[in-house]
């Protein structure tokens, strides 16, 4: 009997020791958890204050690098539309484009870009539907024209979008002017290519799906602001 009772009190013991164990791990890793958010949320904050920085600090027409897989497509933004010019600089000094792919490319036409759901492949059947929770007021300046180079925004159809706001993050490239100047007028042009008209055409010319998608990846690596201009 004694020894029986001995047995049940060790293992109550062990029980107990396991516990505590158990319960001193579960702290430790919570107490790591929220340490490691703690130190995300000083990151983002910092790193949220140096974009502010940037953007405070911009020229009235800041020229960026759209760096590609296929190469540097560099593009100024206008002035006078302060609103797409000022929302494409955040999302680029803010990384929103990293690694988003062109997900619709028309050979003769123009070069979509700027959804974040063609980040995961997974997503395809749903590119060009992404992007922020919000669009941007239309701003349509009557000289800024569809030239070739030409950077304006994308946006949803008159049918569901009549006072054509234009997508939070898409926009696209023209790279021919004839087919894209019947866009003037009703799509936000925000800015111009300066150099990099090469890299379009040959983006442009890449092979296609049935949906204009890229049979290989045309992807944007990074967008930088180019401060020696």
């Amino acid at each position: 009997m004694k020894t029986t009772l001995n047995c049940i009190l060790c293992c109550a013991a062990v029980a107990v020791l396991a516990g505590c164990g158990n319960n001193a791990a579960k702290k430790a890793e919570a107490e790591a958890a929220a340490e490691q958010a703690r130190a995300d949320s000083v990151a983002a904050a910092q790193k949220e204050q140096k974009v502010m920085d940037k953007l405070n600090q911009l020229p009235e027409e800041p020229v960026f690098d759209i760096v590609t897989n296929m190469g540097t497509i560099k593009v100024r933004l206008y002035r006078n539309t302060p609103l797409h010019r000022d929302n494409f600089a955040k999302l680029a000094l803010s990384g929103y484009y990293d690694k988003v792919l062109f997900h619709r490319v028309i050979r003769g036409f123009m070069i979509q870009t700027g959804d974040p759901l063609s980040k995961d492949p997974a997503n395809k059947a749903r590119f060009g539907t992404g992007g922020p929770d919000y669009t941007i007021p239309a701003e349509f300046v009557p000289e800024y024209k569809h030239k070739k180079g030409a950077l304006a925004a994308a946006r949803r159809g008159d049918a569901v979008n009549p006072f054509k706001e234009s997508s939070g993050s898409q926009f696209y490239i023209v790279q021919d002017a004839g087919t894209c100047a019947q866009l003037d007028g009703a799509y936000t042009v925000f800015g111009e290519t300066i150099s990099g008209l090469e890299i379009v055409d040959k983006i442009a010319g890449v092979e296609t799906d049935g949906r204009d998608c890229p049979l290989e990846d045309v992807k944007i690596i990074t967008i930088t602001l180019d401060e020696n201009i």
